[in-house]
């Protein structure tokens, strides 16, 4: 076979493989894969901050959705409660989307960093004292708004977020177990998701040539991910969790570009 078209071919090939691997750890955390993807695109494709971001999206809407699916099968939460923090997010997300493909990339590179790290530092610290796992707190659901609209306004402003925001809240402030608190911010981020990634594309913020491939890996190995994340202490989880996001921080912030 000709080199010219075995290039797209092994063009084709990673795009795969690197959707998988993002996949996987999207369902291990619960974030869908754009934490690490968005850095990726960056500093590996030269893309500006908010095309990786639009990018991005492509991947995490299948992943998003197929890791809320698993994760509301082990972890049902009622609609009551998934409504109460998913509508307030969407809006959210739908407002800011629109404000972020309008700023400067290298503000908006900025802000994506420092919310990276100032995130993982909040949750090392939290984990420091050596305290026993939450066992599940009564859910309080007139603060799901809340949660919808700080975890939209990251989704939307960043292309990531809903989770990564959401997730400490209802596991730290509201008392949630891990497991129980990923399937309500999967909740909020899978419509916010969607929103987000019509806002971006409409602003022509997307590379479809490189999500789509990227977004097909990712389904084959999002419920590994899940699985895995069932098995793990809650313990471990939540300082993988954290170490995951310091390292995706100083990556994109010490990197040459």
């Amino acid at each position: 076979m000709p080199l010219l078209h075995l290039l797209p071919l092994v063009d084709l090939s990673l795009a795969l493989a690197i959707g998988a691997a993002l996949g996987f750890f999207g369902g291990l955390f619960g974030i869908g894969g754009g934490i690490i993807a968005i850095p990726l695109f960056v500093l590996a494709f030269a893309m500006d901050q908010a095309m990786a971001q639009g990018t991005a999206l492509v991947l995490m809407v299948p992943n998003l959705l197929i890791g809320w699916w698993r994760y509301s099968r082990k972890h049902p939460v009622g609609w009551r409660a998934v409504l109460s923090i998913a509508l307030p997010a969407t809006l959210t997300t739908w407002l800011l989307a629109h404000f972020a493909t309008r700023l400067d990339a290298q503000l908006l590179g900025h802000l994506f960093c420092a919310f990276l790290g100032i995130l993982s530092l909040r949750l090392l610290w939290q984990g420091r004292g050596g305290r026993e796992p939450v066992t599940g707190a009564p859910l309080r659901p007139a603060a799901l708004p809340l949660v919808g609209v700080a975890g939209g306004s990251s989704m939307g402003l960043l292309g990531i977020g809903g989770g990564l925001v959401a997730t400490p809240l209802l596991s730290g402030w509201l008392g949630q177990r891990q497991t129980v608190a990923q399937s309500l911010a999967l909740a909020l981020v899978a419509p916010s998701s969607l929103v987000a990634l019509s806002a971006y594309a409409g602003a022509q913020r997307v590379d479809w040539s490189l999500g789509l491939p990227m977004a097909i890996g990712g389904m084959f190995t999002v419920a590994a991910g899940v699985a895995l994340a069932h098995k793990l202490p809650e313990r471990r989880m939540r300082a993988a969790f954290a170490w995951m996001l310091l390292a995706t921080a100083l990556w994109l912030a010490l990197a040459p570009r």
